[in-house]
């Protein structure tokens, strides 16, 4: 098992990218501040200065969401928004990925598993490019310091929800 607390990334293809990383929570607790919005507003890129301005999922198959982050600094927004082709609830989703700026070539699919043990969950999300160019950049980008940081600040909303 991965090391607690710790985002481990690895290149399983030459167009893959997997971020592996365990939370202190159970999977349901887990996958739950992964799919609802009133959650996902507390974690998911809001660091910086930066809020998720808007957040929409409608997590089903053929559903989509959509992800607006907005800088408090200047009004800046980025934004973007995919469709979900597999969901298992509490254990698997997979969706597609399209910034509206886009700044890597074309599209992704994201597939992010949860796996619980011990009371702890293992979530795997493999991102996958439609080149190795575009996954090169990407792993060029600061992506590693903004999933971590949004993966360290989901822990501390996840820990005293778990304790309850």
């Amino acid at each position: 098992m991965t090391d607690p607390g710790k985002l481990q990334i690895s290149t399983p293809t030459d167009r893959e990218i997997a971020m592996t990383r365990v939370f202190h929570a159970p999977r349901q607790l887990v996958f739950d501040a992964w799919t609802k919005p009133e959650l996902l507003k507390r974690w998911l890129g809001v660091f910086g200065r930066w809020s998720l301005a808007v957040c929409e999922v409608d997590l089903r198959v053929g559903g989509r969401y959509r992800f607006i982050w907005r800088s408090a600094t200047d009004g800046t927004e980025m934004g973007m928004g995919g469709e979900y082709t597999e969901v298992v609830p509490g254990e698997r989703i997979v969706n597609t990925e399209l910034f509206d700026d886009p700044w890597y070539p074309g599209g992704a699919e994201a597939t992010t598993v949860f796996v619980e043990q011990g009371g702890k969950t293992t979530v795997t999300n493999t991102i996958r490019y439609a080149t190795k160019e575009a996954r090169d950049g990407v792993l060029q980008s600061p992506m590693e310091s903004g999933i971590t940081a949004s993966y360290d600040l989901l822990e501390t909303i996840l820990v005293p929800a778990a304790a309850r």
